[in-house]
């Protein structure tokens, strides 16, 4: 069993006096870690029976939910299991009991999450200045959510009470856009499923959900203005996202502090939309003669443009978030090239050679449309788009996915060209491997590339992608979890706090048994268990 405990030693921490887990967690670390956090031996008792939140600033509903949201997930994170086998007794070290934690929310809610709305907040659990007190103080009920989460990883069960050490932090986010996106078109996702994911995305404190809705394989998105592309594209109709559940998602997001970035995919990835919409996609030739197939959304086509026009009108209205991912990605030019009528179209408009022109004619006129809606939305694209050589706004942010290795050289010349970026190039997480394969994850840094500081301020941040050829209800959050939880330690927390996977593990490995307490099957790490395992 030494040898046993010396192999797996090349991963961990420690060995566990009895068994042998490769990594021993550490007790009541906060994940993400914090800018700055100070902790004392000295602790604090909470009873469940007597312990209450006390709003002493502003309030609003968010702020309402979210404290009768925490008392929930505070004292049902571990089996009563756990809290029998560990009486707690007084020492010398117990400062006394806390039964009331101070909510200062300084400024008036905002209704919506947003790009740079502030998340910093500052706990004080028994300090200096408050003795044998508990606040939790931010200006903005976004930085107050953040705190609530940080607040309850402080808390270790101990008999039939939690105790928590005498604590000071302050915190707030390295980046301001830490998103996840999901792919809900090659596997229908349930919006049980959605929520049961944004949960998690609040306890890790990622702020943007990228709702990838449709793809070639199926439109599960309702339209109320064109219906028949969800009932002639989905894969049935109870594979459909309603405008009600659209709306509940949205608002479930809301409280949580997290955006909803949703991406309509154009002029590629796109066969799902031809069925319900006819004209809309290129008709694909073989030796002249129309072979059945179809291929891009046809840029030749003006009424196609009136069709965009009504359709993300109706999309920006359901989605509030500013922002509107266009996509832009992996478009093949063969049935363009095939297609006599778009020969043509080249040929009036001096156009030779590049089929990547007729991208750029319509990618250009997608982003006039919708920087023009009422709602006057920014947007996102993928970076073929900016790789293509399209003219885009200077407030486009160019989303960059490809060539991990290549990655820095690409957001070097994205920033090098002044436009602000997104990076998930080391973060498909749907890319899964035998073993431990969540340190390349950790290793990766956005602003880690030969850059300005100006180049470097236009790095918003990152995205982990799920994307869903191979994922469905069944194995979402197992697969997604925590391995996102990884990508969110390394975008919110300093550079410096996350540039050593290792002395992170024990963090992690709490963290795990944390959301596993909490009731979500979240996959192993290692050879490992978890009070909750019971």
């Amino acid at each position: 069993m030494y040898r046993v405990c010396l192999i797996l030693l090349a991963f961990a921490t420690a060995c566990a006096i009895a068994g042998f887990p490769s990594v021993l967690p550490t007790k009541g670390e906060v994940w993400p870690r914090p800018q700055m956090s100070l902790t004392s031996s000295t602790y604090m008792v909470i009873r469940p029976e007597t312990f209450r939140f006390t709003t002493i600033g502003q309030d609003c509903d968010i702020l309402k939910a979210a404290l009768k949201r925490y008392i929930g997930i505070m004292f049902a994170s571990y089996s009563s299991v756990e809290l029998r086998s560990q009486p707690w007794r007084k020492d010398g070290l117990f400062r006394g009991y806390l039964d009331n934690v101070k909510v200062n929310l300084i400024a008036q809610c905002e209704e919506l999450p947003h790009r740079n709305m502030d998340e910093q907040y500052e706990i004080k659990i028994d300090s200096p200045d408050a003795p044998l007190e508990g606040t939790i103080i931010s200006h903005s009920v976004w930085g107050i959510l953040r705190g609530l989460e940080s607040f309850s990883h402080l808390l270790l069960p101990s008999g039939s009470a939690y105790v928590l050490n005498s604590t000071q932090i302050m915190d707030f986010p390295r980046f301001s856009f830490r998103g996840l996106m999901l792919d809900t078109a090659r596997h229908f996702l349930p919006v049980s499923k959605l929520k049961e994911n944004l949960d998690l995305m609040a306890m890790n404190k990622l702020n943007v959900f990228h709702w990838h809705l449709v793809d070639d394989q199926s439109f599960p998105y309702e339209s109320a203005a064109f219906p028949n592309l969800s009932k002639l594209g989905s894969y049935s109709s109870n594979h459909v996202y309603s405008a009600e559940d659209v709306a509940d998602v949205v608002e479930y997001a809301r409280l949580r502090g997290i955006r909803v970035l949703p991406e309509f995919d154009t002029p590629g990835h796109t066969k799902s939309w031809g069925p319900g919409q006819p004209g809309l996609l290129t008709k694909c030739y073989t030796n002249s003669t129309p072979d059945g197939t179809f291929g891009p959304i046809d840029p030749t086509n003006d009424a196609n443009y009136k069709f965009l026009q009504s359709f993300f009108t109706e999309v920006t209205h359901r989605f509030p978030d500013h922002y509107v991912h266009l996509g832009g990605d992996e478009v093949s030019f063969s049935c363009w090239e095939s297609n006599p009528a778009i020969t043509q179209f080249m040929a009036e408009h001096n156009i030779t050679g590049n089929y990547s022109k007729l991208e750029e004619i319509y990618i250009t006129k997608l982003l006039d449309i919708v920087a023009n809606l009422p709602t006057k939305n920014g947007y996102l694209v993928w970076q073929e788009v900016f790789d293509n050589g399209v003219e885009v706004a200077k407030d486009t942010v160019v989303h960059v996915w490809k060539s991990s290795p290549l990655w820095k050289q690409e957001i070097d010349e994205v920033t090098s060209a002044g436009y602000q970026t997104v990076l998930s190039s080391c973060w498909y997480l749907n890319y899964i491997s035998y073993g431990v394969d969540w340190h390349k994850y950790y290793e990766c840094d956005p602003q880690e590339f030969n850059g300005t500081a100006a180049q470097q301020q236009l790095v918003l941040g990152g995205e982990a992608c799920m994307w869903g050829e191979y994922v469905d209800r069944t194995n979402l959050i197992s697969r997604t979890w925590p391995r996102a939880s990884v990508v969110a330690e390394k975008l919110w927390s300093a550079a410096a706090h996350t540039a050593d996977a290792d002395a992170a593990a024990p963090r992690l490995e709490e963290h795990r048994c944390r959301l596993l307490g909490r009731g979500y099957d979240v996959e192993p790490l290692w050879p490992s268990f978890c009070p909750s395992d019971l």
